[in-house]
């Protein structure tokens, strides 16, 4: 099996699909293989992949982060998932938008726009960035009515941080650090703070793109300009974490849905946002997670219905077959130096075929 993942990987170096890639698999808590290929940067000086790099995981902060963070704050009977967001931010003068509910941002089914360059307009982080962001967000006219159409949304997790701080009190990544982060001794999941040093040596990192704006390659901060202009992180983008992190974090939670482990949140929650909603026909989400489109998904063609994952921008992605209690997780940093690689769209699916194919599941 490691013969062939491990060519394959290599492959993907030669043919500029990314300088370097983390690749975990796992069998339930067994790590069946872990392999580092290729560079964490290219520029401005080589610098090897290691298995410990730490990764700008981007969208991956919304499964990670915000989404967890609502979980746990629904299984304490904090959060309500069908409260209108109206009742919880006061006062609430955006009437189009006093319908929509936490369950609706997390289905990216609440009929809000998919993204915008705010950090076009923003002066970069004071207090009351956020705030203003946030009031940009509710100022924005609906693309669709709500449940009408899915459209997967960065503006819905913006909002849903915005959620978390009222309901929890504290700002999202104190609530995480106390609920999650810290309790499963995770020393590499972290989200970015840009007016702080960064919390490991910068050449730790993989390097992400040149970015134009900030006229330089973004080494160990958030890649997500929006992100970067509120400060470091928001709840659509700002997670950093390595490999074995992740698997940590989502090996707890495969466990959990399984009944298996206590602690952390219920089994029952859990299952609930693992479940695809069925608010828009169709629709492949499930709450803060993915599932597996019936053609042409980025986990390939042999996970299973009940399957539950995401990727990230930066070429970051997750995979949780939670039937064949397979997790898939490859981390590259396809984006440096430039975003316009997007040679893994079409890798990684079959990177995750061969991979199933080994482990005896291409049937």
């Amino acid at each position: 099996m490691a013969n062939k993942i491990k060519n394959l990987l290599i492959s993907g170096l030669k043919q500029k699909v990314y300088p370097g890639a983390v690749l975990l698999v796992a069998q339930g808590e067994d790590i069946v293989f872990f392999h580092n290929v290729g560079n964490r940067a290219v520029k401005p000086i080589p610098l090897p992949m290691e298995k410990d790099t730490i990764f700008d995981l981007a969208s991956l902060t919304k499964p990670l982060a915000t989404t967890l963070a609502t979980m746990k704050l629904v299984d304490e009977g904090l959060l309500d998932l069908d409260k209108p967001i109206s009742c919880l931010i006061q006062p609430f003068p955006w009437k189009d938008k006093a319908d929509i509910t936490p369950r609706l941002l997390l289905n990216h089914s609440a009929g809000l726009a998919d993204w915008k360059p705010f950090y076009l307009e923003l002066r970069l982080p004071t207090e009351e960035t956020k705030p203003g962001l946030r009031h940009l967000i509710m100022q924005e006219p609906l693309y669709h009515e709500p449940k009408t159409v899915t459209l997967y949304s960065d503006l819905g997790f913006m909002l849903l941080e915005w959620i978390i701080e009222i309901v929890a009190g504290q700002d999202l990544s104190s609530f995480l650090n106390a609920t999650f982060y810290h309790p499963l001794a995770l020393e590499t999941l972290y989200l970015d703070q840009i007016t702080r040093d960064r919390v490991h040596e910068r050449q730790s990192y993989a390097a992400t793109e040149y970015c134009p704006w900030r006229k330089e390659i973004i080494q160990g901060h958030v890649h997500d300009e929006n992100a970067y202009a509120l400060g470091g992180y928001s709840g659509h983008a700002g997670l950093f974490g390595t490999a074995l992190d992740v698997f940590t974090l989502t090996t707890a939670l495969v466990k959990i849905f399984h009944g298996s482990r206590s602690g952390l949140v219920s089994t029952e929650t859990v299952r609930i946002f693992f479940s695809k909603q069925g608010i828009v026909p169709d629709s492949t989400y499930a709450l803060g997670w993915d599932t597996p489109s019936r053609k042409n998904s980025s986990s390939g063609r042999y996970f299973s219905s009940n399957t539950v994952g995401h990727t990230g921008f930066t070429g970051t992605s997750v995979w949780m077959d939670l039937e064949k209690n397979i997790t898939i997780i490859f981390l590259t940093n396809r984006i440096h130096p430039s975003r316009s690689n997007e040679k893994i769209k079409e890798f990684r699916p079959k990177l995750h075929n061969l991979i199933m194919q080994e482990l005896g599941y291409g049937q």
